[in-house]
């Protein structure tokens, strides 16, 4: 299976443990107690399930300061502006549901501390669509300020660049260093169970080595949960979106690597087919018989005058390594996806000290 691995990534295995700046302690972790998985008592859902139970008795009364509208159909715009707007009846009521979720945030968030895997985790970035709004920062913030009052040394933070594209950010650092010395960007690609996002990512390599000043130059947007596309079309699509993208970087004159980074949901195996996890995207993807990566590999076999490698890693996973930057002061650090359910991974950094650690380690041998 190795050998098969390699012709297929050019690089390195697929859903690896070990990445060039941390090891993925574990991911994508199913917990469990008697009302079911603890994902869906902390995810986006989770979070409309508790406005609307708290609306319910207000709306007998005709009581109810946000509408008719069922919480699901309510944007996150316009629960933030609830929060600052004259009603303050509509403001405590989203309040309220702040403080439910962050209370059940912290249920979860406890839970994932006992285990093995999540032992001594001193730093949770907390990312996913419920990030990027005030109401979810709210929650992180308060769920943070639970913890730490039960005495729990973890701080809880929003993950730091806008969920949409810390997924592709990501994707940096599942390639190996050398890729960024004669090249200033790559292809990443993050699958959800609704969209499909392709980008650009350019590495600022030279500006920072540790790619903290990456940014995503171009990035492409499918919603394919609207067209119900089959396995195929999807992939037929998310090729085009690729190939746009590459055109459009050899207009620009940008340096592409050959190298492709994707964020996708589930258990992914080192041969890059998908364990468990993929049911909410079109089509079978845990099929034996489908391999995205040996799939993209096939449709775009290379890139510039180089054959194309592609990794792929859970989208958790990957969401969390473009904190990887600045996790610099911890050891042990996880992250937790709020979504359509709830992602997570935990890390421990791999010392490099800028390579004085490995010098030393060669010195020795010598």
């Amino acid at each position: 299976m190795a050998e098969d691995t390699t012709t297929t990534t050019g690089i390195a295995r697929h859903g690896a443990a070990r990445l060039p700046s941390v090891e993925v302690d574990s991911f994508n972790i199913e917990l469990k107690d008697d009302e079911g998985f603890l994902g869906d008592r902390a995810s986006k859902g989770a979070f409309r399930k508790i406005l609307d139970s708290l609306r319910k008795p207000l709306r007998k009364n005709g009581d109810d300061p946000l509408g008719k509208k069922p919480a699901g159909d309510i944007a996150k715009g316009e629960l933030d502006e609830a929060l600052v707007g004259a009603d303050v009846g509509a403001a405590a009521l989203v309040h309220s549901a702040i403080e439910e979720f962050a209370q059940e945030l912290a249920y979860v968030t406890r839970r994932f501390l006992k285990t093995k895997a999540w032992a001594d985790t001193e730093r949770i970035v907390v990312g996913g669509g419920f990030r990027q709004s005030r109401v979810g920062e709210l929650a992180i913030a308060r769920t943070d300020l639970i913890l730490k009052a039960e005495g729990l040394e973890v701080d809880v933070v929003p993950i730091r660049f806008h969920p949409d594209d810390a997924g592709l950010i990501g994707t940096l650092h599942l390639a190996p260093s050398w890729i960024f010395e004669a090249h200033d960007s790559i292809l990443g690609v993050d699958i959800g169970g609704t969209n499909i996002r392709c980008g650009v990512v350019e590495t600022r390599w030279k500006k920072a080595p540790d790619l903290s000043k990456a940014e995503v130059w171009a990035s492409e947007l499918w919603r394919h949960a609207d067209d119900e596309p089959t396995r195929e079309g999807a992939v037929k699509r998310l090729v085009k979106m690729l190939k746009d993208l590459i055109t459009a970087t050899e207009a620009e004159g940008l340096k592409l690597a050959p190298f492709i980074g994707i964020a996708c949901p589930g258990v992914i195996d080192e041969d890059g087919s998908i364990e468990k996890g993929a049911q909410n995207l079109p089509g079978n993807w845990e099929s034996s018989k489908f391999n995205l990566p040996a799939s993209l590999v096939e449709a775009i076999p290379r890139i510039g005058d180089h054959d194309t490698a592609v990794l792929m890693h859970n989208d958790g996973v990957v969401q969390g390594l473009s904190e990887v930057p600045f996790m610099q002061d911890v050891e042990h650090w996880g992250v937790l996806t709020i979504g359509t359910g709830l992602g997570n991974a935990r890390f421990t950094n791999r010392r490099k000290d800028n390579g004085k650690d490995e010098k030393k380690a060669k010195k020795g041998r010598d």
